[in-house]
């Protein structure tokens, strides 16, 4: 991966993370609160297009849904301190860092795959 598409990456990621979560906070208050119809839609909308941004990932599905998972998980705890103004006990984070430390994992290059392209360049 070059610098460019991991920039990409993560810039897909906070995007789909935005439209995740904001779209499934605006389901949720339509259901809950009861607000104009247009909310409900619009995070229906939102939930849409956040299945769109991840085709642009250049991982397979899998690898890309369990890294915005992760991603989203640390996403979801601070978008509930900010909105709901329920801050993060420290079960929450050390939750979250275990999580954020898998999610890297998963995304990231595959050394192996780096080594045999390096020793096929070499030959």
């Amino acid at each position: 991966m070059t610098r460019v598409t991991i920039f990409r990456s993560i810039i897909f990621f906070l995007l789909a993370g935005l439209c995740e979560i904001g779209g499934g906070y605006m389901v949720w208050i339509a259901l809950k609160n009861k607000p104009p119809l247009w909310v409900g839609v619009l995070g229906g909308i939102l939930l849409a297009i956040y299945g769109m941004i991840a085709t642009f990932q250049p991982a397979g599905f899998g690898r890309t849904y369990a890294a915005y998972g992760g991603l989203f998980v640390l996403m979801a705890l601070l978008w509930g301190w900010a909105v709901d103004k329920i801050k993060p006990d420290h079960y929450d984070i050390i939750g979250a860092a275990v999580i954020l430390v898998g999610t890297i994992i998963i995304f990231m290059p595959r050394v192996d795959k780096i080594l045999c392209s390096y020793s096929q360049q070499a030959i």
